[in-house]
């Protein structure tokens, strides 16, 4: 008898489901809406610095090569020894080592902004003039 109103009970509230809403699942204002329309190409950009310039590369080999991290001569290419030294010199100071070079590493050799390199490269707007007495 028992197991009879359970059946009855659960029987009702199957059929009543509908009118108490619950076929419908209710999503919030952030939860992803499903479309059948297909989205549209977006073209794709590669975000970050796309490579080292030779030149800015060459600085850095000179610097790591004067450092005693890397050996040899600078090729001016951002090679696997270069990567690996810049690594090395960042993992020794205890700075992060996925993303090379790290602006702190960059100070440490001494290419950092204010430095005599970048210093060198920019020509002063003042012209001399010579003082008449």
């Amino acid at each position: 008898m028992h197991t009879r109103k359970t059946v009855l009970a659960l029987t009702l509230l199957l059929m009543a489901g509908p009118a108490f809403g619950l076929t419908h699942v209710r999503r919030g204002p952030t939860s992803p809406h499903y479309s059948s329309r297909k989205s549209k190409s977006v073209s794709h950009r590669l975000s970050g610095q796309a490579g080292i310039d030779p030149a800015r590369a060459t600085e850095i080999q000179s610097a790591l090569i004067k450092s005693g991290y890397l050996t040899g001569q600078p090729s001016g290419v951002w090679d696997a020894q270069t990567q690996a030294a810049m690594q090395k010199l960042q993992a020794d100071n205890g700075w992060q080592t996925k993303l090379v070079p790290d602006s702190r590493a960059i100070i440490k050799l001494g290419l950092g902004p204010g430095t005599a390199t970048e210093q060198s490269s920019v020509t002063p707007d003042v012209i001399p003039t010579t003082a008449s007495n």
